[in-house]
């Protein structure tokens, strides 16, 4: 008896200990939360919400806004997921798919080797080699090409310098690409082989069985590897601090030197202090609002393909 009453005294102090734990991490999400309102709260009664749309950054005269930084943010970011998510989708269908079995494993193992290699390492590479390439081969040709044709003129014009928000979205494109992939895989792996061979027996081709059963089936994991892409090139720092050009300068095209939350914050949080620490820490709070709610619905949508998965069997 005396046994059994220790067992469940011992049972119900790790039921509360666990419990802690988690709780844990929402006191720690408040917390970040709380340190950057209060510490903005100096921009954010003297501006209010009109720091939102306000592209003044003059530490001299203490003018700040927020907007190029956001921009820079938010189009580097959407850069990334043009080039990163057929790529991560084509490489997802491959080994899912079309590869060989003997192929399968050392592809993915190198694949997943991108995501271990740290972020200021992709930034050296971008700004030691692949800006000089682009600035002299690719770039000028890019320019000529488009020069001339409504939109698309706008779209890809400016001086050739190599750096600037399309060099930052390449190279957020490779480093997400690891994580977009993965999840990609998982989920296709999910679908039941019973469909796609019934499919097969049908006559449907390899890409009829992707488009028409894989992609229906797992529509909602893929969004949310794409959302959870999204949030890892949202808070990406210092690669793009390295390529991006670090200009407060609405960008007038894709080539254009800018900047984002996260290259601002590292340039000059270590020499700001006043006015304008508070409102690098208001950028702070920006990004962890944006990346939050992408994340949440990323976790939204893997929640939406687990119950359908619950659903089906």
């Amino acid at each position: 008896m005396i046994t059994q009453h220790r067992s469940l005294l011992v049972d119900a102090g790790f039921r509360h200990l666990t419990r802690a734990f988690a709780f844990l991490v929402f006191i720690l999400l408040a917390g970040i939360l709380v340190s950057l309102v209060y510490g903005s709260r100096d921009t954010l009664v003297r501006d209010g919400l009109a720091f939102l749309w306000t592209n003044d950054w003059d530490p001299v005269k203490q003018h700040y806004g927020a907007l190029v930084p956001i921009m820079g943010t938010v189009i580097s970011a959407l850069l990334a997921l043009l080039i990163a998510v057929p790529v991560s989708f084509g490489i997802a269908m491959f080994l899912t798919e079309l590869a060989p079995a003997w192929v399968r494993r050392p592809l993915g193992i190198a694949i997943e080797m991108l995501a271990a290699i740290p972020s200021i390492i992709y930034g050296m590479w971008g700004l030691f080699v692949f800006v000089p390439l682009f600035q002299e081969h690719v770039q000028p040709h890019i320019v000529d090409f488009f020069d001339g044709i409504p939109v698309l003129g706008d779209l890809f014009a400016g001086p050739p310098m190599g750096i600037g928000l399309f060099t930052a979205g390449l190279i957020l494109s490779i480093m997400v690409i690891p994580f977009i992939t993965a999840v990609m895989r998982d989920v296709f792996e999910q679908v039941p082989p019973l469909l796609k061979e019934s499919a097969y027996g049908l006559g449907s081709t390899t890409w009829e069985v992707v488009w028409k059963i894989v992609l229906p089936y797992t529509k909602h994991g893929v969004i949310g590897g794409i959302m959870l892409g999204l949030g890892r090139a949202l808070g990406e720092t210092m690669a793009v601090t390295f390529v991006i050009g670090n200009a407060f300068n609405l960008p007038s095209s894709i080539f254009s030197p800018s900047n984002s939350i996260a290259s601002a914050l590292a340039n000059e949080f270590n020499e700001a202090g006043g006015l304008q620490k508070s409102a690098l820490l208001e950028l702070g709070l920006i990004l962890f609002l944006i990346t939050t709610i992408v994340l949440a619905l990323s976790k939204f949508m893997l929640l939406q393909l687990t119950r359908k998965e619950g659903a089906h069997h």
